[in-house]
């Protein structure tokens, strides 16, 4: 993207950063702090979206990085998921976790439109390469 120089920099990485901290605060203390699975499955899943969209950035083909962003949404809307089953299991309220389901469907929003210009930057890319 114009301008960006650094991972940090994209809107996309930067909402998925936000969901993961939001996701470690939820999951420090209460009910959802002593069920290590469950605690040690969404924080997993919340920190590889911000960690698939880095690894992407630093792909040399934009197709390359579009592949990684999707995967990162993957794993936002497998975090998304982990929030409702949180609050079916009795770790969260629905109003503790309003926040970062709130997050999630922006980080989603987010990455997909990024994917869309990847992609378009991807086939300008290839037909620049092509003899």
């Amino acid at each position: 993207m114009p301008g960006v120089s650094r991972y940090e920099d994209l809107d996309a990485w930067q909402i998925a950063d936000e969901l993961k901290r939001e996701v470690y605060a939820l999951t420090e203390t209460g009910p959802a702090s002593k069920d290590f699975r469950f605690r040690e499955q969404i924080r997993e899943s919340a920190a590889s979206s911000t960690k698939n969209i880095a690894e992407g950035f630093g792909r040399f083909s934009p197709g390359d990085n579009a592949r990684f962003v999707e995967i990162s949404v993957s794993s936002t809307m497998e975090t998304k998921d982990s929030l409702k089953d949180g609050v079916d299991r009795g770790h969260f309220t629905p109003a503790r976790v309003a926040h970062a389901q709130e997050l999630a469907e922006r980080s989603i929003q987010c990455s997909t439109k990024y994917i869309v210009y990847l992609k378009r930057r991807a086939k300008t890319w290839r037909q620049r390469r092509s003899p």
